[in-house]
Protein backbone atom coordinates (compact mmCIF):
# COMPACT_ATOMS: atom_id res chain seq x y z
CA UNK A 1 0.00 0.00 0.00
CA UNK A 2 1.94 3.79 -0.98
CA UNK A 3 1.27 6.12 1.78
CA UNK A 4 -1.02 4.01 4.24
CA UNK A 5 -2.63 6.96 6.47
CA UNK A 6 -1.49 4.44 9.74
CA UNK A 7 0.91 2.07 9.96
CA UNK A 8 1.71 -0.76 11.95
CA UNK A 9 5.34 -2.83 12.18
CA UNK A 10 5.34 -5.98 14.87
CA UNK A 11 3.46 -4.18 17.22
CA UNK A 12 4.00 -6.15 20.63
CA UNK A 13 2.34 -5.39 23.76
CA UNK A 14 2.34 -7.59 27.04
CA UNK A 15 0.87 -8.03 30.63
CA UNK A 16 3.44 -9.72 32.78
CA UNK A 17 3.82 -13.24 30.87
CA UNK A 18 0.54 -12.78 28.66
CA UNK A 19 1.63 -11.65 24.92
CA UNK A 20 -1.98 -9.25 23.99
CA UNK A 21 -0.75 -8.16 20.81
CA UNK A 22 1.90 -10.44 19.38
CA UNK A 23 3.78 -9.04 16.09
CA UNK A 24 0.80 -6.91 14.58
CA UNK A 25 1.27 -5.83 10.78
CA UNK A 26 -1.30 -3.71 9.34
CA UNK A 27 -1.61 -0.99 7.01
CA UNK A 28 -4.53 1.34 6.63
CA UNK A 29 -5.50 3.93 3.92
CA UNK A 30 -7.06 7.34 4.03
CA UNK A 31 -10.51 6.71 4.11
CA UNK A 32 -10.47 3.22 4.92
CA UNK A 33 -13.17 1.38 6.91
CA UNK A 34 -11.16 -2.04 8.32
CA UNK A 35 -13.44 -3.96 10.65
CA UNK A 36 -11.59 -6.04 13.48
CA UNK A 37 -13.43 -9.40 14.40
CA UNK A 38 -12.35 -12.17 16.87
CA UNK A 39 -13.55 -13.50 19.95
CA UNK A 40 -13.33 -11.54 23.24
CA UNK A 41 -9.72 -11.22 24.36
CA UNK A 42 -8.45 -11.99 21.24
CA UNK A 43 -6.61 -8.40 21.13
CA UNK A 44 -9.42 -6.08 19.43
CA UNK A 45 -9.43 -3.18 21.70
CA UNK A 46 -6.21 -3.87 22.96
CA UNK A 47 -4.90 -2.92 19.19
CA UNK A 48 -7.20 0.05 19.15
CA UNK A 49 -5.52 1.19 22.71
CA UNK A 50 -2.08 1.22 21.39
CA UNK A 51 -2.88 2.78 18.53
CA UNK A 52 -4.46 5.57 20.01
CA UNK A 53 -1.22 5.50 22.83
CA UNK A 54 -3.34 4.38 25.90
CA UNK A 55 -1.11 1.33 25.94
CA UNK A 56 2.46 2.36 25.65
CA UNK A 57 3.94 -0.66 23.06
CA UNK A 58 6.44 -3.12 24.08
CA UNK A 59 7.91 -3.28 20.37
CA UNK A 60 7.36 -2.72 17.15
CA UNK A 61 6.61 0.84 15.22
CA UNK A 62 3.24 2.51 14.75
CA UNK A 63 3.02 5.23 12.11
CA UNK A 64 0.52 8.00 11.34
CA UNK A 65 1.38 9.35 7.56
CA UNK A 66 5.10 10.34 7.56
CA UNK A 67 5.50 10.55 12.24
CA UNK A 68 6.30 7.77 14.48
CA UNK A 69 3.98 7.58 17.21
CA UNK A 70 5.14 4.95 18.76
CA UNK A 71 8.60 6.96 19.98
CA UNK A 72 9.18 6.34 23.74
CA UNK A 73 8.81 9.83 25.39
CA UNK A 74 6.48 11.46 22.74
CA UNK A 75 3.81 13.96 23.48
CA UNK A 76 0.63 11.77 23.47
CA UNK A 77 -1.96 14.37 23.36
CA UNK A 78 -0.80 15.91 20.18
CA UNK A 79 -1.60 12.54 18.42
CA UNK A 80 -4.89 11.61 20.35
CA UNK A 81 -6.12 14.83 18.76
CA UNK A 82 -5.60 13.39 15.28
CA UNK A 83 -6.91 10.09 16.58
CA UNK A 84 -10.41 10.11 17.84
CA UNK A 85 -11.54 6.67 20.09
CA UNK A 86 -15.27 5.46 21.15
CA UNK A 87 -15.40 3.04 23.83
CA UNK A 88 -18.54 0.74 24.20
CA UNK A 89 -18.57 2.59 27.75
CA UNK A 90 -20.38 5.87 26.89
CA UNK A 91 -17.76 7.88 29.04
CA UNK A 92 -20.32 10.88 29.09
CA UNK A 93 -20.04 13.70 32.07
CA UNK A 94 -23.23 12.96 33.89
CA UNK A 95 -23.51 16.44 35.21
CA UNK A 96 -23.22 18.05 32.29
CA UNK A 97 -25.49 18.89 29.39
CA UNK A 98 -25.04 17.17 25.71
CA UNK A 99 -23.68 20.41 24.56
CA UNK A 100 -20.86 20.88 27.49
CA UNK A 101 -19.91 17.23 26.78
CA UNK A 102 -19.38 17.65 23.27
CA UNK A 103 -17.82 21.42 23.71
CA UNK A 104 -15.31 20.62 26.40
CA UNK A 105 -12.58 19.37 24.94
CA UNK A 106 -12.69 21.51 21.84
CA UNK A 107 -12.51 24.68 24.36
CA UNK A 108 -10.14 23.41 26.27
CA UNK A 109 -8.02 21.64 24.29
CA UNK A 110 -8.59 23.25 20.91
CA UNK A 111 -8.42 26.67 22.24
CA UNK A 112 -12.04 27.41 20.44
CA UNK A 113 -14.45 30.31 21.51
CA UNK A 114 -17.47 29.09 22.69
CA UNK A 115 -19.87 30.67 20.00
CA UNK A 116 -17.53 28.56 17.50
CA UNK A 117 -17.51 25.73 19.25
CA UNK A 118 -20.88 25.81 20.13
CA UNK A 119 -21.50 26.27 16.40
CA UNK A 120 -19.33 23.30 15.34
CA UNK A 121 -20.94 21.00 18.03
CA UNK A 122 -24.80 21.81 16.93
CA UNK A 123 -24.30 21.38 13.52
CA UNK A 124 -22.98 17.69 14.23
CA UNK A 125 -25.77 17.23 16.64
CA UNK A 126 -27.95 17.93 13.64
CA UNK A 127 -26.10 15.97 11.39
CA UNK A 128 -26.76 12.83 13.75
CA UNK A 129 -30.26 13.86 14.44
CA UNK A 130 -30.02 14.70 17.82
CA UNK A 131 -30.42 18.36 17.59
CA UNK A 132 -33.08 18.10 20.11
CA UNK A 133 -31.37 16.53 22.46
CA UNK A 134 -28.58 19.39 22.82
CA UNK A 135 -29.69 20.67 26.44
CA UNK A 136 -30.71 17.59 27.85
CA UNK A 137 -28.33 15.59 30.24
CA UNK A 138 -26.94 12.01 29.33
CA UNK A 139 -29.53 10.33 31.65
CA UNK A 140 -32.13 11.28 29.93
CA UNK A 141 -31.35 9.82 26.82
CA UNK A 142 -31.83 6.25 25.29
CA UNK A 143 -28.34 4.16 25.27
CA UNK A 144 -28.38 4.41 21.42
CA UNK A 145 -28.64 8.22 22.03
CA UNK A 146 -25.65 8.31 24.53
CA UNK A 147 -23.57 5.89 22.35
CA UNK A 148 -24.22 8.76 19.08
CA UNK A 149 -23.57 11.52 21.64
CA UNK A 150 -20.09 10.06 22.75
CA UNK A 151 -19.47 9.65 18.97
CA UNK A 152 -20.04 13.26 18.27
CA UNK A 153 -17.85 14.36 20.48
CA UNK A 154 -14.82 12.56 19.47
CA UNK A 155 -15.86 14.04 16.06
CA UNK A 156 -15.90 17.57 17.40
CA UNK A 157 -12.19 17.20 17.77
CA UNK A 158 -12.40 17.43 13.79
CA UNK A 159 -9.79 13.69 14.10
CA UNK A 160 -8.20 12.19 10.64
CA UNK A 161 -9.05 8.50 12.44
CA UNK A 162 -11.70 7.47 13.89
CA UNK A 163 -11.45 3.97 16.37
CA UNK A 164 -14.58 2.06 17.66
CA UNK A 165 -14.54 -0.26 20.19
CA UNK A 166 -17.80 -2.53 20.30
CA UNK A 167 -19.55 0.36 20.02
CA UNK A 168 -22.52 -1.14 20.48
CA UNK A 169 -21.94 -4.35 22.16
CA UNK A 170 -23.65 -2.09 25.68
CA UNK A 171 -27.09 -1.76 23.60
CA UNK A 172 -30.42 -3.25 23.85
CA UNK A 173 -30.53 -4.71 20.08
CA UNK A 174 -33.53 -2.35 18.89
CA UNK A 175 -30.63 0.48 19.50
CA UNK A 176 -28.17 -1.23 17.75
CA UNK A 177 -29.11 0.08 14.06
CA UNK A 178 -28.92 4.14 15.39
CA UNK A 179 -25.61 3.74 16.05
CA UNK A 180 -24.28 1.75 12.86
CA UNK A 181 -26.21 4.41 11.05
CA UNK A 182 -23.87 6.88 12.01
CA UNK A 183 -20.74 4.66 11.18
CA UNK A 184 -22.39 3.85 7.59
CA UNK A 185 -22.17 8.33 7.60
CA UNK A 186 -19.02 8.63 8.50
CA UNK A 187 -17.85 6.35 5.79
CA UNK A 188 -20.00 7.94 3.31
CA UNK A 189 -17.71 11.03 4.98
CA UNK A 190 -14.57 9.59 3.91
CA UNK A 191 -13.74 9.19 7.07
CA UNK A 192 -11.00 6.77 8.25
CA UNK A 193 -12.46 3.95 10.45
CA UNK A 194 -10.85 1.04 12.68
CA UNK A 195 -14.08 -0.60 14.19
CA UNK A 196 -13.71 -3.60 16.64
CA UNK A 197 -17.23 -5.02 16.19
CA UNK A 198 -18.88 -8.43 17.23
CA UNK A 199 -21.79 -7.14 14.45
CA UNK A 200 -20.78 -9.60 11.59
CA UNK A 201 -23.59 -8.76 9.22
CA UNK A 202 -22.36 -5.12 9.38
CA UNK A 203 -18.50 -5.73 9.10
CA UNK A 204 -19.77 -7.66 5.83
CA UNK A 205 -21.99 -5.22 4.60
CA UNK A 206 -19.70 -1.73 5.27
CA UNK A 207 -15.85 -3.14 5.64
CA UNK A 208 -13.24 -2.29 2.89
CA UNK A 209 -11.25 -5.09 4.78
CA UNK A 210 -12.27 -7.44 7.85
CA UNK A 211 -9.06 -8.94 9.76
CA UNK A 212 -9.62 -11.65 12.02
CA UNK A 213 -7.65 -11.74 15.53
CA UNK A 214 -6.55 -14.53 17.93
CA UNK A 215 -4.30 -14.63 20.28
CA UNK A 216 -3.50 -11.22 19.79
CA UNK A 217 -2.73 -12.49 16.30
CA UNK A 218 -3.86 -10.73 12.88
CA UNK A 219 -4.36 -14.51 11.10
CA UNK A 220 -6.08 -13.40 8.07
CA UNK A 221 -7.08 -10.41 6.25
CA UNK A 222 -9.18 -9.68 3.13
CA UNK A 223 -12.07 -7.97 1.12
CA UNK A 224 -15.45 -9.06 3.48
CA UNK A 225 -16.58 -11.65 0.83
CA UNK A 226 -13.19 -13.21 0.54
CA UNK A 227 -13.46 -13.60 4.78
CA UNK A 228 -16.68 -14.47 5.53
CA UNK A 229 -17.25 -16.83 2.29
CA UNK A 230 -14.02 -18.44 1.61
CA UNK A 231 -11.93 -17.56 4.79
CA UNK A 232 -8.35 -19.50 4.19
CA UNK A 233 -7.13 -19.58 7.92
CA UNK A 234 -8.38 -22.91 10.08
CA UNK A 235 -9.25 -20.68 12.71
CA UNK A 236 -11.64 -18.25 11.13
CA UNK A 237 -13.15 -20.32 9.62
CA UNK A 238 -13.89 -22.23 12.90
CA UNK A 239 -14.69 -18.95 14.35
CA UNK A 240 -16.99 -18.09 11.42
CA UNK A 241 -19.00 -21.26 11.93
CA UNK A 242 -19.08 -20.80 15.64
CA UNK A 243 -20.96 -17.53 15.29
CA UNK A 244 -23.47 -18.74 12.56
CA UNK A 245 -24.57 -21.27 14.58
CA UNK A 246 -24.82 -18.99 17.73
CA UNK A 247 -26.91 -16.25 15.17
CA UNK A 248 -28.48 -19.01 13.39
Amino acid sequence: MENPKLRLSGVTLRFGDLTVCDGIDLQVASGELICLIGASGSGKSTLLRCINLLEPIDDGQIWLDDLEISVPGLDPNPVRRRIGIVFQSFNLFPHMTVMDNITLAPRRVLSQQPDETAQAAMALLSRFGLADKAAEYPDRLSGGQQQRVAIVRALAMQPEIMLLDEITSALDPELVGEVLDVVRQLKVQGMTIILATHEMSFAREVADRVCFLDAGKILETAPPDVIFERPSNPRTQQFLARVVRTNG
